[in-house]
């Protein structure tokens, strides 16, 4: 039994189409947001962010619409869904599954080394499922190079909230998150009588109120908050 082993592993092995050198180098990019732009009308519904602003990690990353399978054996199947970058040059990355929602996963065959990371070449694109041993089985496969929002120690955002509208008051909910937990100390809850002004501000934020009921309100951003951290 065990020589059987030794010898169906040899023959995996012929199957082998090189080594890799995985690399773990790769820093995520921390961007500016501030959404939605100043000067637009939009519409939200109760429950939704009226306005947005902050900073946030973006990882770069491949999406696979469909399940992929690499090696003659079908050594590694990577289901559908996103795998994040850990590094790699300009021709080819390495890759793992998300951490940061919608990840992909990785199966291996009964015989097959356990499994330690994606090697992914760009052009032509070619995805390849590297073992703990450096060694890699590839197949050509089509998938998008995206990128995703990820929870970063540098993360933080302000949000303001449309709570609903009593009479002709409309109620707002502001929030604030670090590293994608809430602040409550920061959070608060504010109304607004549009008898008084269809103008409203908070933090710096201006909105003009331009329809508002118990389901949704339609509102122009005249500036977004003040500070982003």
């Amino acid at each position: 039994m065990k020589l059987t082993r030794i010898l169906l592993s040899a023959g995996l092995y012929i199957l082998i189409q090189g080594c890799a050198s995985p690399s773990y180098d790769y820093s995520p990019e921390t961007v500016q947001i501030s959404e939605p732009p100043v000067g637009t009308v939009n519409t939200a519904y109760i429950g939704d962010a009226l306005l947005t602003q902050g900073t946030i990690s973006e990882h770069d990353a491949i999406f696979l619409e469909f399940p992929v399978k690499v090696g003659l054996v079908g050594n590694y199947t990577f289901s559908a869904g996103y795998y994040t970058k850990t590094g790699g040059g300009t021709k080819s990355g390495y890759y793992l599954p998300s951490k940061y929602g919608g990840g992909g996963s990785v199966s291996k065959g009964l015989l097959t080394d356990p499994f330690k990371i994606i090697e992914a070449q760009y052009s032509p694109q070619e995805l390849c499922g590297v073992s703990f041993l450096n060694a890699k089985v590839c197949k050509k496969s089509v998938f998008e190079v995206t990128k995703q929002r990820a929870s970063g120690v540098n993360n933080f955002q302000q949000t303001l909230i449309y709570s609903g509208k009593f009479a002709n008051k409309v109620n707002f909910g502001y929030r604030e998150f670090s590293k994608d937990l809430a602040r409550p100390a920061f959070n608060n809850d504010v109304e607004y009588d549009l008898n008084a002004s269809n103008v409203i501000g908070y933090k710096g934020a201006r909105l003009e109120i331009i329809e508002a009921t118990n389901e949704l309100i339609k509102y122009k951003v005249l500036s977004n908050f003040n500070t982003s951290r």
